[in-house]
């Protein structure tokens, strides 16, 4: 094969030391030393395409999108093939954090998406319809895996209310990476089991203005909390039971294929892990036969002018089996 006159060959031993080289540093975290070695690389074979994915790939990391995106577009104008190459997902993913919508489009198409032709008055695309996800906020800190629905391939709103320490909050959008790194298993009602991919949170692509506030709540039954969810829910905002929604997992489980509850990906008890070192296993997961506690801790993503007068409306319609107390914004 002929590039710009010479003919393609293997890369020279130079090129694959410094791209061996770079990540090794990137797995330690040196990205200023990687680039300036994957940099060398691309000016050693600059015909080759892997030297253009893994400037992507760094700049990725770094989440130095401009430079993402235009390493990722002298990788795949030297494809000897279009369709699925990763560096198409790559280039896909850096259009999206800069919302450079028709590139986007663009990339998803070649890599072999169907996109529908609808898009928003900014050009962004709508109607993917990928279903139900879940993402790992922190993957490099203190792990936690959530619920959320797919706005496209790069894209995801959180649903569940992620906890503190996350520094998430209901309803964010956040930018995530193509591998899954997990997968969540569901059995439906009609017994048939569904996989959903856990995917690695990149950065936060769109924030919220909602709080997440923490409430301690005496609910008699199961009843009486859902009818506090529902009661959220009906407000255009959200409730959840950290109770029984929580589960401790050590990270090998979290990143492997683990069993969630049984429902549609999407639903409000599906559990959502949080990350220790250790092997905990479940922790506080209410299933069917467990003892139920009153007593309660739930999260709250509400406004604060909402969230004490949702609270009391909750208590008003059943004063004998519900209370609460020591309500505080955590996030």
């Amino acid at each position: 094969m002929r590039i710009f006159g010479r003919v393609r060959q293997r890369p020279s031993t130079d090129w694959r030391l410094a791209t061996d080289r770079a990540f090794t540093l990137i797995d330690d975290g040196r990205y200023e030393d990687a680039d300036a070695l994957l940099t060398r690389a691309a000016d050693l074979e600059p015909w080759l395409s892997e030297s253009w994915f893994n400037l992507a790939l760094l700049h990725k990391f770094r989440h130095d999108w401009e430079q993402a995106r235009s390493a990722g577009l002298r990788a795949v104008a030297l494809l000897e093939k279009d369709g699925g190459a990763p560096d198409w997902w790559n280039v896909g993913i850096a259009a999206t954090a800069l919302q450079d919508w028709p590139l986007a489009r663009r990339a998803w198409q070649a890599y072999g998406l169907a996109v529908p032709g609808e898009a928003s008055a900014t050009g962004e695309p709508l109607g993917m319809d990928l279903g139900g996800a879940a993402v790992r906020l922190s993957p490099e800190g203190e792990a936690e895996v959530v619920w959320g629905r797919r706005l496209d391939p790069a894209r995801i709103e959180l649903l569940n209310i992620p906890l503190p320490s996350s520094g998430r909050r209901w309803g964010e959008v956040v930018l995530h990476d193509g591998v899954p790194r997990g997968e969540r298993t569901m059995t439906g009602i009609t017994g048939g089991t569904s996989v959903y991919p856990v995917f690695d949170e990149i950065e936060l692509w769109a924030p919220s203005a909602v709080p997440t506030w923490v409430v301690l709540i005496e609910a008699a039954t199961e009843t009486d909390r859902d009818a506090l969810e529902r009661l959220a829910a009906d407000a255009g905002y959200a409730a959840e039971d950290w109770s029984s929604s929580v589960r401790l997992l050590c990270r090998s489980c979290s990143e492997s294929r683990m069993p969630s509850e049984q429902g549609d990906g999407m639903a409000q008890h599906d559990p959502h892990d949080h990350s220790v070192p250790g092997h905990p296993g479940p922790l506080g997961h209410t299933g069917t036969g467990t003892l139920w506690s009153p007593e309660r801790e739930c999260g709250i993503a509400a406004p604060s002018a909402l969230v004490r007068g949702l609270l009391d409306g909750w208590v008003a319609d059943s004063p004998d089996t519900r209370d609460w107390r020591d309500l505080e914004e955590v996030c």
